[in-house]
């Protein structure tokens, strides 16, 4: 019995940690707008573009451009980085394949 309420107790104590890390950082500062990219084809067949985003380095923001890519598998699809309205603030949620 002491067991389980030892674990419980732990489990609760990091349960805000989880869940703000689930958020990640909450930035107070709107994320400028994307930069337009040119981008010619692809420098391989079946390549995808990763369309470049606005990343928070702590102080401000800061563009990281696109790149080709190699998708993981056949029919992968690149979902892009994106600032959701969270919280009073910005989070990111990070690029992903689908």
């Amino acid at each position: 019995m002491k067991k389980l309420a030892l674990t419980l107790l732990l489990a609760l104590s990091l349960a805000p940690a989880a869940a703000i890390a689930q958020v990640g950082v909450v930035v107070r500062v709107a994320p400028p707008a994307p930069v337009v990219e040119h981008y010619g084809p692809p420098p391989h067949p079946g390549w995808v573009w990763q369309p470049g985003y606005q990343a928070w380095d702590g102080n401000r923001y800061a563009w990281h451009a696109g790149v080709w890519v190699a998708p993981p598998h056949p029919g992968a699809r690149w979902v892009a980085h994106r600032w959701v309205h969270h919280n009073g603030g910005w989070v990111m949620q990070e690029g992903h394949w689908r």
